[in-house]
């Protein structure tokens, strides 16, 4: 597989076509959409019945220990939501459990795609990936140190699951770039260090900042990440457009 840009023979755009695009154009334009075969506006009214029909993608498990009852009746008597922040921490181990997935299968592409600097890419990005597998194991304890089960898949992070979806596609892909898959993890480091600040913020208007110590070392590490993907992304497209 090339990684690179190259120009070849793209048939997607309708230039390709200049005698026939103009027809093609025409054709949808004297055909406009018929008012009873329905509109947009159709389309929101049929989706916003769905949506008020519809049952929450999942629940937050009740608690199955002691431990776990006891902080839940806590969170209630001083008027705040603990299913809440089992939620989200439940998002951050799936998405963390991911992202060492992810970087598995980007360190996969760079063994298996000779480049000049392969040695340094492939060391920052075992660093990231263990990086993530400690944000795991760290979630994962203090999961359990709150009397939650660790391996429930709350709301959350079952709609981490479905998002990530698509960058594991694109990482898997035998046809994508490096540069494609920096791209990826990009976007998943960005979502990283929102999800974490969201997390810190969370930890505290919840009465446990005793966590907000670990879960900042983890935000900072995330910032870190986020820096050193960035940064190869840019070196690998500008050496390639000039």
């Amino acid at each position: 597989m090339e990684n690179h840009t190259k120009l070849g023979m793209n048939r997607t755009g309708i230039q390709m076509a200049p005698l026939q695009g103009p027809d093609q154009v025409a054709y949808a334009q004297s055909r406009p959409a018929h008012p009873e075969s329905g509109s947009a506006k159709d389309i929101v009214v049929a989706r916003g019945s769905y949506i008020l029909e519809a049952e929450r993608v999942g629940s937050v498990p009740l608690p199955a220990t002691g431990k776990g009852l006891a902080e839940a009746a806590k969170g209630k008597m001083s008027g705040v939501h603990p299913e809440v922040l089992f939620d989200k921490l439940g998002e951050r181990a799936s998405y963390e459990r991911s992202g060492v997935r992810l970087y598995q299968a980007m360190i996969g592409k760079v063994e298996a795609i000779e480049h000049a600097e392969q040695a340094a890419l492939l060391h920052d990005l075992n660093h990231i990936c263990n990086e993530e597998l400690q944000h795991f194991g760290l979630l994962t304890r203090i999961i359990k140190d709150l009397g939650g089960d660790p391996t429930a898949q709350t709301p959350s992070a079952d709609i981490s699951a479905v998002a990530s979806l698509g960058m594991i596609q694109v990482l898997t892909d035998p046809r994508t770039t490096l540069a494609h898959g920096l791209q990826a993890l990009l976007s998943v480091e960005m979502t990283d260090r929102a999800s974490w600040e969201l997390l810190i913020e969370l930890a505290r208007e919840s009465g446990h900042d005793e966590f907000c110590s670990s879960f900042e070392q983890a935000l900072a590490a995330e910032q870190e990440h986020e820096a050193l993907v960035r940064g190869w992304l840019r070196k690998l497209v500008m050496a390639e457009a000039m």
